[in-house]
C-alpha cells in the first residue's frame, strides 16, 4: 500500500482546529499554571516560593473529604448510567416502534440545563410540599415530610439519583448506536447452533459493544469527576459538607476565600487526577477489531 504523505494543504485545514485548541486548552492552562505560584489574597497576590502552593496540597487538611466524595460520586453514578443506560439502549433497540421521536423523547432529561434540572429535582425532594413525600406518603411508606437534603447521606443519594436520572439516556444513546452497529447475521448464526439469548448477549453483543462501553464510561467520568452545578444548585455542598465535591471546594477556595494561587493549584491537581483516569480507562480498549481477531480466519 502506497504510504500518504500530508501536502501544505493538509497543514492548513488542520490550522483552524490547532489554533482553537491553543486558545481554548494549552493558553488556560498556562495561564492556571502560573497563577498556582502566586500566594495570598486574590486582591493582594504576590509570588511566592516555587512550589509552595503545591506541598500545602499534602498538608491539606480539608481536602480529603471533598476528593473522597468526588471519587465515591463518579464511581456509583457512572455504575448506575452503565446499566441502566444498557438496559435502555436493549430496549429501544428490540422495539420495532423505538423510532425517532421516542427516542427523542428519552434523551429529554439529558437535553434539559443541569442547572434547570436541578432546581426540579431540589423540589422534588422538598420536605413540605415535595412530589417525592407525597407519592410515599400515599403509598403509607412515610407517615410524614422527610427532609431528604437536610441530611449527609440522604443528600448525596439524592445528587446520585438526580444525576443517574439526567445522564443515563446519554450513555443509552452512545450504547445504542453501537447496538445498530452489530450484524444481524452474526445473531441468526448463532441462533442455528443452538445458542440462547443470554449466550448470544455474552458471544456477541457484549464483545462488539467494548468499544462504546469505554467511550461511554470515558465520558462520563470526566463529567463525573468536575461535577458542580447539580451539587452546587441542589446542596450547595451541605449538609456539613456531605456533599461537597472537589469543583465545588475549588470554587470555594478562589471565590470564598480569594486564594487564586491555592485554587488554580487545586485545579492543576484536578487535571491531572481526571487525565490519570482517562489514561487508565484507555487501557480498556480492544486492541484489534473483534472481526479480525474472532470471526475471520
Amino acid at each position: 500500500m502506497a504510504r500518504i504523505v500530508p501536502c501544505r494543504a493538509f497543514y492548513l485545514l488542520l490550522a483552524p482546529a490547532l489554533m482553537l485548541l491553543l486558545l481554548v486548552l494549552v493558553l488556560p492552562l498556562l495561564a492556571t499554571v502560573y497563577f498556582s505560584l502566586f500566594t495570598g489574597s486574590l486582591v493582594a497576590p504576590s509570588l511566592g516560593v516555587p512550589g509552595e502552593n503545591y506541598l500545602r496540597l499534602g498538608s491539606d487538611p480539608n481536602l480529603a473529604r471533598p476528593l473522597i466524595n468526588t471519587l465515591i460520586f463518579a464511581g456509583l453514578s457512572v455504575i448506575l448510567e452503565l446499566f441502566l443506560g444498557l438496559a435502555a439502549a436493549l430496549a429501544l433497540n428490540a422495539t420495532p416502534l423505538a423510532g425517532g421521536p421516542c427516542r427523542a423523547l428519552a434523551l429529554l432529561p439529558w437535553a434539559l440545563p443541569t442547572a434547570v434540572m436541578a432546581a426540579a429535582w431540589r423540589l422534588i425532594y422538598n420536605d413540605t410540599y415535595g412530589l417525592l413525600n407525597r407519592l410515599l406518603m400515599d403509598l403509607r411508606l412515610l407517615e410524614g415530610g422527610k427532609a431528604w437534603l437536610a441530611t449527609p447521606v440522604e443528600a448525596f443519594i439524592s445528587v446520585i439519583l438526580a444525576d443517574v436520572w439526567k445522564t443515563t439516556p446519554f450513555v443509552a444513546l452512545i450504547l445504542l448506536a453501537g447496538l445498530k452497529t452489530i450484524p444481524a447475521e452474526l445473531y441468526e448464526a448463532m441462533r442455528l447452533e443452538g445458542a440462547g439469548p443470554f449466550s448470544c448477549s455474552l458471544r456477541i453483543t457484549l464483545p462488539l459493544l467494548r468499544p462504546y462501553l469505554v467511550l461511554a464510561v470515558v465520558f462520563r467520568v470526566i463529567a463525573a469527576l468536575g461535577i458542580f452545578d447539580l451539587v452546587w444548585v441542589m446542596t450547595g455542598g451541605g449538609p456539613a459538607n456531605a456533599t461537597q465535591m472537589l469543583a465545588l471546594y475549588i470554587y470555594d477556595q478562589v471565590f470564598r476565600y480569594l486564594d487564586l494561587g491555592y485554587g488554580a493549584t487545586l485545579t492543576i491537581f484536578m487535571a491531572v487526577l481526571l487525565l490519570l483516569v482517562v489514561l487508565l480507562l484507555l487501557r480498556l480498549r480492544p486492541r484489534e477489531s473483534y472481526y479480525s481477531g474472532h470471526l475471520t480466519g
